[in-house]
């Protein structure tokens, strides 16, 4: 989301079950893509729902197995979605094919976060922003990235 939204927005990442490190492959496909690294870490989403909690506007759930499971209550009622990709890091093979699992996770969220930075949020009412937001999570999955 930083790299991609000009400062418009902040992102942030965590999980509902975090492993308490940041996969060893999605360090390197963000390093092969010149994407910052440092201050990544492995974080529960319960962080973002404490009344200390940076403010959120906007929550999207991206593990397949996460639409299914029980939302902490996000203060401030952000606008939520589920953009669902399978999870990398649970996908069996060998460590090429793994590494394409990841690079296919990376451009499938990229192209979201690409097609969510371009909304005109500030002239949308929360109903079109929810629409949109939603209809973002239902694209398919993208192209292969090539890495050099």
């Amino acid at each position: 989301m930083d790299h991609w939204d000009k400062g418009r927005f902040k992102g942030y990442s965590a999980g509902s079950f975090p492993k308490g490190v940041v996969h060893p492959l999605t360090l390197d496909l963000l390093e092969r893509l010149h994407l910052p690294i440092r201050g990544l870490r492995s974080k529960s989403w319960h962080e973002f729902a404490r009344p200390d909690a940076p403010v959120v506007d906007f929550v999207f759930t991206v593990c397949d197995q996460a639409a299914g499971e029980v939302c902490p209550l996000w203060p401030g009622n952000p606008v939520t979605a589920h953009w669902g990709v399978p999870d990398p890091a649970a996908e069996p093979g060998t460590e090429a094919e793994q590494r394409g699992t990841f690079r296919e996770a990376y451009v499938v969220l990229e192209n979201r976060i690409k097609l969510f930075v371009a909304l005109p949020i500030e002239k949308l009412d929360r109903l079109a922003i929810k629409r949109n937001v939603d209809d973002i999570g239902r694209r398919g999955a993208a192209p292969r990235l090539e890495l050099s």
